[in-house]
């Protein structure tokens, strides 16, 4: 094992999640490096290029991480995805942070660390992504008002509205609109 993966294995580092296994020899059991489990000594780990390859070792895999499915998520990114298909789902509703937490039966306080960690953005901001995406799709797709394409989406006012979106897009709504239009007519 060199320093690298005994790094990985110290800090839980999911970065190296199927790059290699880890079994604890005293336990017999194997993990994912970003398991969260105790850290074992560094003298009782072996390294794996596989999960096959550890369980042919005789090793049982971790209950927690259950390195031998690759189909298997962390509670966290399963909470993450949850936030997402229902930012998807709920987008033009008033969503909080609040809401959204006692829809899913969590804290606010670990939703919002877990969601920014996994996906490097906050659930308000994703929120943000997800209302100006739909309106870019009604602006170009709909002959909507600005004020209507901003209550669709989920914002109060359409002043409210424009600001969110020039901010994000670097375009008013309208300018938006207008070089969509363009971009259609210069296309068959």
């Amino acid at each position: 094992m060199n320093d690298e993966q005994w790094r990985a294995i110290v800090e839980c580092d999911p970065s190296c999640d199927g790059r290699f296994f880890y079994g604890v020899l005293t336990t017999g059991i194997f993990c994912k490096p970003s398991c969260k489990s105790r850290t074992p000594k560094r003298e009782h780990v072996r390294i794996f290029a596989s999960a096959d390859e550890a369980l042919h070792a005789g090793l049982r895999p971790c209950k927690r991480c259950q390195p031998h499915r690759a189909d298997w998520r962390s509670p966290d990114e399963e909470l993450a995805l949850r936030v997402k298909q229902l930012i998807a789902d709920c987008f033009p509703e008033p969503l909080t942070l609040g809401e959204i937490a006692s829809r899913l039966h969590v804290s606010p306080y670990y939703l919002q660390r877990c969601f920014t960690r996994l996906m490097n953005c906050s659930p308000a901001q994703y929120l943000v992504h997800t209302r100006i995406e739909a309106a870019k799709r009604l602006l170009a797709d709909t002959r909507l008002s600005i004020a209507e394409v901003a209550m669709q989406v989920g914002f109060r006012t359409g002043a409210y509205f424009a600001h969110v979106f020039h901010k994000q897009t670097k375009q008013t709504p309208t300018q938006y609109r207008t070089c969509a239009e363009r971009n259609e007519q210069e296309w068959p």
